[in-house]
């Protein structure tokens, strides 16, 4: 299978008020068989590690405490794997607080088409197993992991992770995608958009989909209309808070255009000290971990997105909060982790030292996000080094006694 799987926009006859509807993707928490000996899970259906529950408590405080209570959420999908549904239902409790009443699993509503990427006769192998490699040689395996239409062989009855249909019995990225969004145009959308008549018929909406990586990978590649080749780069973190915000009349994302590692994207990531390295991994400087930066410096709502006004001493004190909670928690930023916050130190640095920038001075979003693309862009190539590029930076920032 070639090219990718397009997102098809069907609009209504009749639209009421027009208004914005958002989607919050949500990777579970993580389970036995991730961490440092990892394997490969798929459709095995393996529990969360305490870890895990941690996180996805923590993801539903922090979507909480960025306005998106369980009351507001008219629906959630998930999986009908248990790390998936139980990260659900830690979210969802996490998000009501001690407004419990507020939400109910029958609102939960669970696919197998959202279940992880199949695969094959690899599922329940370590990732790292050098029988693995003997066996089916190292650039195989690549291929089958990395590339978009590669796929594991089959396995079959005698297999000990072998399962009964509907289960497939092994899938290419693409294969996921296909079934990912076939949930999404027949059960997601018309509850997003506004066709599902178990939803009252508001103008906004929002809906929570907790899933795993492939399967979220799947749908965001389709929102941001990423290439078949780029698709593998796109990377999930465990238990961060991705949102899309649409135009319930056009169907179409509506937040402007972040770059990453696989190319353009309209997602935005909610950022917190606790899942501050993990978005580092999957973000590249000045694009969407600049507007994370922005976000988690802000004390207003994320549902008040559109009128996101901080001021530079607001801007300044919540990076130093992150940066010391990253720093007390033993995952201090360096090299490249921490060429986003050499980016926006920079911003705030120029900004105050501007002759008509006081610390009560408001900087906007957008104007935010200008300032550090062009800083980002002007980057030298040692950024990228983690042995030397913080102290270079700071050394040729004239601030060489400077705590990072």
């Amino acid at each position: 299978m070639n090219g990718r799987i397009v997102l098809r926009v069907c609009r209504p006859a009749v639209f009421g008020k027009r208004g914005v509807s958002t989607l919050i993707l949500l990777r579970h928490g993580q389970s036995v068989w991730n961490g440092k000996d990892a394997r490969f899970t798929g459709w095995c259906d393996v529990p969360l590690t305490v870890r895990g529950r941690v996180e996805a408590v923590a993801a539903g405080q922090l979507l909480r405490a960025r306005g998106f209570t369980a009351r507001k959420i008219d629906f959630a999908f998930t999986s009908r794997l248990i790390r998936a549904h139980e990260t659900c239902e830690l979210a969802l409790a996490s998000m009501a607080g001690p407004e419990q009443k507020t939400w109910s699993t029958s609102r939960i509503k669970r696919f197998e088409h959202l279940n992880e990427r199949h695969f094959g006769v690899l599922q329940g192998e370590t990732k790292t197993d050098p029988n693995l490699y003997d066996r089916f040689g190292e650039e195989t395996i690549r291929s089958w992991r990395r590339t978009f239409d590669g796929a594991p062989p089959p396995l079959d009855e005698t297999h000990s992770h072998y399962l009964p249909p509907p289960a497939p019995k092994t899938e290419s990225l693409a294969d996921c995608q296909k079934r990912a969004m076939e949930c999404f145009h027949q059960h997601i959308s018309p509850v997003l958009f506004g066709e599902d008549a178990q939803v009252p018929p508001w103008s906004s909406r929002t809906v929570m989909v907790v899933a795993h990586s492939n399967t979220i990978r799947a749908l965001m590649a389709a929102f941001d209309k990423v290439p078949a080749e780029s698709v593998p780069l796109l990377h999930v973190p465990n238990s961060v808070p991705i949102l899309y915000r649409f135009h319930t009349a056009t169907r179409e994302p509506i937040s402007s255009i972040l770059q990453g590692k696989a190319g353009g994207s309209h997602a935005r990531w909610l950022l917190s000290p606790d899942n501050h390295s993990q978005v580092q991994e999957a973000l590249q400087p000045g694009g969407m971990l600049t507007r994370a930066l922005y976000d988690a410096c802000s004390s207003c709502s994320m549902a008040d997105v559109d009128h996101h006004v901080l001021t530079v001493a607001e801007l300044d004190a919540g990076l130093n909060s992150l940066l010391k909670a990253s720093a007390d928690g033993g995952n201090s930023s360096s090299g490249v982790d921490n060429a986003v916050v050499m980016v926006a130190k920079k911003v705030i640095r120029e900004l105050q030292t501007s002759g008509n920038a006081t610390g009560s001075t408001a900087i906007p979003l957008e104007e935010f996000e200008r300032r550090a693309s062009e800083v980002a862009e002007a980057l030298p190539t040692w950024w990228a080094d983690p042995a030397s590029g913080r102290r270079r930076w700071t050394l040729e920032q004239g601030s060489a006694s400077e705590s990072w």
